[in-house]
């Protein structure tokens, strides 16, 4: 197989050897890392919104010292995922003030409580593409805090910050400059603006709520800005543009809340619903990050939780894997249960000749034919998918890599 990017994805990278701020505009300049970096200029003093990652704060600080000598007043953060927060300690001087939604340290809190966990899922999905480990996570200092809104002026220019908590956290927020009409929206709308909300991150995370993250798409279309710069990726010029695309986001979203509200009160499963709900083409949004199924699920479970009503058995600590081996020994053995997962593969099923796969592996953990079939069916959904949602692909990848070298070992 050819790798291939994900269609109309924009793959976000720390950038590789020296490159200058960009300049956007209004004083306002850009470092390119994971997640970017703006320094806002002022004559009192600068502001800079967010940090980056830590293996890139050196570099990041160097362009945008480049572009001004004021010290950094204020730090403001939209979020605090690790690639928003990482070079906090590279810009905070003693006289710097930093500011984040109140929520900030919760969220941290329970990152922090969970890093183990969170590290061995990210480099599962993320590894190809991080060239270099996070050995280091500083946490950085608050020194001001707010609920729903706060505002500061600083050499004649006025911020003013609002709570976005539909966001990828709970203590998302919004920047915004109503004098020059800029807004700095972080992940509000996912790292590709004008795509699905991912609602629900392969890596793991807290599900974030529908509506609030509706709320939050209508907290800045009421802004109406000329520039929306974003937490990843190039800014979107144009109120009429912008309108567009997040009144779009919006309506996109809404949509696939009601029709998935509409299949639970009609009683429908919950893998009906993530089959059939797909988004009419006046809504059709790009699937880069998030994904309609994904979606339909996390609004599913949001709402009603993990108890799908479907069997006793999920109330309880034995999972339906468990009874694998007595299924397969019951079926004839693995060589049959194989047959009829080969079977599947052929008439264009993957997923049924996965489930079967893994129910022999589960009987036979080495069993060469059941190992070549879940690869098969795994390249099968590689080659067949359009290949735009990121964190799908990956997985894919990550998948195929990991059973080629259980297949090998199992045949040396």
């Amino acid at each position: 197989m050819t790798e291939r990017q994900p269609q109309n994805a924009q793959i976000i990278r720390a950038g590789e050897g020296k490159q200058d701020a960009v300049p956007l505009g209004a004083e306002i300049y850009l470092s390119r890392d994971i997640s970017n970096v703006y320094r806002v200029l002022t004559p009192a003093g600068d502001v800079v919104v967010n940090t980056g990652i830590v293996f890139s704060a050196e570099e990041n600080v160097r362009r945008l010292s480049a572009v001004s000598s004021n010290p950094v007043k204020k730090i403001l953060f939209t979020q605090s995922h690790d690639d928003h927060i990482g070079g906090w300690k590279r810009f905070n001087t003693p006289e710097t003030e930093t500011i984040a939604q109140a929520n900030f340290t919760h969220v941290r809190g329970y990152w922090r409580a969970l890093g183990p966990t969170m590290i061995r899922r990210s480099r599962r999905l993320w590894s190809r593409d991080q060239k270099k480990e996070m050995t280091e996570r500083p946490e950085p200092i608050l020194t001001t805090t707010f609920e729903d809104s706060h505002s500061f002026e600083l050499g004649g220019r006025r911020f003013e910050l609002y709570a976005t908590p539909g966001g990828e956290t709970l203590d998302s927020c919004v920047v915004w400059m109503p004098q020059e009409r800029i807004v700095f929206t972080g992940n509000l709308t996912g790292p590709l603006f004008g795509h699905v909300p991912n609602l629900y991150t392969l890596r793991g995370d807290k599900i974030r709520y529908v509506q609030w993250f509706i709320d939050g798409v209508q907290r800045v279309i009421d802004l109406r800005p000329e520039l929306l710069i974003t937490g990843h990726g190039e800014p979107v010029k144009g109120q009429e543009e912008i309108g567009r695309q997040l009144l779009r986001i919006r309506d996109a979203t809404q949509y696939l809340k009601d029709r998935t509200f509409e299949g639970m009160n009609a009683g429908l499963d919950l893998w009906t619903l993530m089959a059939t709900i797909e988004l009419p083409p006046e809504l059709a949004i790009g699937q880069g990050h998030g994904k309609v199924s994904w979606i339909v699920r996390a609004i599913w479970e949001e709402h009603l939780g993990w108890f799908r009503f479907e069997s006793t058995t999920e109330l309880y600590n034995v999972p339906p894997a468990a009874v694998s081996p007595d299924l397969v020994e019951l079926a004839g053995g693995p060589e049959i249960v194989i047959a009829r997962a080969t079977r599947h593969l052929s008439d264009g099923r993957p997923l049924h000749a996965l489930h079967l796969a893994e129910a022999a592996l589960a009987a036979q953990p080495t069993c060469v034919e059941a190992l070549r079939v879940k690869l098969q069916a795994t390249e099968y959904l590689l080659d067949r998918n359009n290949r735009e949602n990121f964190s799908e692909i990956r997985w894919l990848e990550a998948e195929a890599g990991t059973l080629r070298g259980a297949l090998a070992q199992a045949t040396a």
